[in-house]
């Protein structure tokens, strides 16, 4: 088996794997002005105009030739929304493109509709210290930049998402999280939460209606109005170009990946003997299981506050540790060529096995199954060079003491459906289950009173459920195209909605994932969109966010279709 990247030529001939350029907004050349002027009339003549495609974390929404720009700062990106406003165009912010679902660009937006791309990487990407405990960020700036930049005076954050090339804006635009609680008998530190990046703002800045200007303009909120609580997972539906965050003191973590563990103990009822989830969770805080389809042991990792290295980990001075992942094995390739190419999907679990193999050979050759180093080199683990799979996501809101009971449920339901399709010649699945387990956003995490919840935040507490205080993520993921997932996604999306239906535990969708599936189609079914989601969030909640994003765009210039058919609006422009 060769890691290498020398290896990716040959992948890449079968065409069975997008290219990592497409994640990067890169400006393209500035558009011949005279054809600017022709589409666009007097867009302002400071920014520059360029042509641009639009493609998605794995290429299931692509849009060819939309304009787009990279605006200097807050006030060109007023000038551009204001345009954008008089002209009945409409404005998508852009960062890594590092999504699935369709909250930026709908599939199959012509390269004449009127939507402008607004790439944020290239110049909103400022940092600095606010104060000893709080950093000032541009939202274009990368989530592996602004780890290192905290590192950098000794601060960083409980936990984060694994990819360190998704942009701030785009994280906290759809409440990201990492994997982390707190282990039995340890206290949150003093600027850390255990939720998602959004709980910790502080206050942000968008461009946002002013009624007496009669324009868009720049305006800063702080976390304790109450239009900052639908602002800080906003879904797209505003444009934030800088935010505050509450930091706190750096940690040392030491994370242990094994892979002996059967699933049948891992994901065990609760009460049963043995190496359960949980029981990690109770030591260590932060775990994480990766389940290859169709085995039987999956890839666990545990990270746990280490402050000085244990005599048996390697010590680690940046992140992504783990080239058998980002750099796809020639075996593993080869089995998703032939999938791709020749539709042989019934390879699906020779593909499981061989991505296990890879995993726990690739630990053991490359002396990573225990790292130990600054939090950013362990918590960040997955480049753009991984495999591009599609994802559903969910969000089980539970106790505590529940979790084990919500992941043996699961566990059983998705096994016996995935034996049960197999059984009759499908293999709905090629990829794996993720399994991460978070706090919820506690407003009092931010250190500011009066602070509100993000209104939108899949781990937004339930007021009526004081109990629920965890959150377990689940993730099925498979290769685009794979016959018969969305019927299989449907079958999971259901089982969590009726299982988890508000009783011990309530499922919320991920909103950068997979969901609102039909028997062929993904974020196309109507009663999830209409009811279930606002019902889940809260019929109050959704109402009052729908109600201050309306009012601080209410020309709905921030939108899409899929937006205004997600909260009930009419499409404009």
């Amino acid at each position: 088996m060769s890691n290498g990247p020398s290896q990716q030529p040959h992948w890449t001939r079968r065409g069975f794997l997008l290219t990592a350029a497409a994640l990067a907004a890169v400006p393209g050349p500035p558009a011949d002005p005279a054809a600017a002027a022709a589409e666009l009339p007097d867009f302002p003549g400071d920014i520059a105009l360029y042509r641009s495609a639009y493609r998605n974390w794995v290429g299931e929404i692509t849009a060819d030739g939309l304009w787009a720009c990279a605006p200097e700062g807050p006030r060109q990106v007023a000038d551009v929304v204001n345009w954008a406003w008089r002209h009945g165009w409409r404005v998508r912010a852009r960062g890594a493109s590092h999504g699935w679902s369709p909250l930026t660009v709908t599939q199959g937006a012509p390269s004449g509709a009127p939507v402008l791309l607004v790439d944020t990487t290239p110049h909103l990407t400022g940092l600095t210290l606010d104060s000893p405990t709080a950093v000032r960020a541009g939202t274009g700036v990368t989530v592996e930049a602004l780890l290192t930049f905290l590192e950098e005076h000794g601060l960083g954050v409980t936990a984060a998402p694994a990819p360190g090339v998704l942009t701030l804006g785009g994280a906290l635009a759809i409440d990201a999280h990492g994997t982390a609680v707190p282990a039995l008998g340890e206290r949150r530190r003093h600027g850390h939460t255990y939720g998602s990046l959004s709980n910790l703002i502080l206050s942000l800045t968008a461009v946002v209606w002013d009624s007496g200007a009669g324009a868009y303009v720049v305006r800063t909120f702080r976390r304790d109005e109450a239009d900052c609580a639908a602002l800080l997972t906003h879904l797209g539906r505003s444009l934030v170009t800088e935010v505050v965050l509450r930091v706190g003191s750096n940690t040392d973590l030491r994370c242990v990946s094994r892979t002996d563990i059967p699933a049948g103990e891992l994901f065990a009822a609760p009460g049963s003997d043995g190496r359960s989830f949980s029981r990690f969770l109770d030591q260590a805080g932060r775990v994480e299981a990766i389940w290859f389809a169709f085995t039987e042991h999956p890839w666990l990792k545990v990270w746990s506050v280490s402050p000085t290295r244990p005599l048996t980990s390697r010590r680690v001075t940046r992140p992504y540790n783990y080239p058998f992942s980002d750099n796809i094995p020639t075996p593993v390739a080869e089995l998703v060529g032939r999938m791709t190419s020749e539709a042989a999907w019934y390879l699906a679990p020779v593909l499981g096995t061989a991505q296990y193999d890879a995993a726990a050979l690739g630990l053991v050759t490359t002396l990573s199954a225990d790292l130990w180093g600054p939090s950013k080199n362990t918590l960040l683990y997955l480049k753009p060079s991984t495999l591009r799979v599609h994802a559903d996501g969910y969000a089980v809101l539970t106790s505590r003491e529940q979790v084990q009971r919500v992941l043996s449920e699961f566990a059983a339901f998705y096994r016996e459906r995935l034996a049960a399709y197999a059984a009759r010649g499908s293999f709905p699945v090629n990829g794996s289950v993720e399994i991460r387990v978070t706090g919820l956003d506690e407003p009092g995490d931010a250190g500011v009173a009066g602070a509100r919840p993000p209104l939108l935040s899949a781990l937004r507490p339930r007021a009526d459920h004081p109990e629920w205080d965890t959150a377990v993520w689940l993730d099925v993921l498979t290769l685009p195209g794979t016959p018969d997932a969305e019927a299989f996604l449907r079958e999971i999306e259901r089982f969590l909605l009726r299982t988890f239906d508000g009783g011990f535990a309530l499922t919320r969708v991920e909103w950068s994932k997979g969901w609102a599936y039909t028997d062929d189609g993904v974020w196309s079914d109507q009663e999830v969109l209409g009811s279930v989601v606002p019902a889940a969030v809260g019929a109050a909640e959704w109402a009052e966010a729908d109600a201050a994003l309306d009012r601080l765009d209410p020309h709905r210039v921030y939108g899409n279709a899929f937006l205004d058919r997600l909260f009930g609006q009419g499409a404009t422009g």
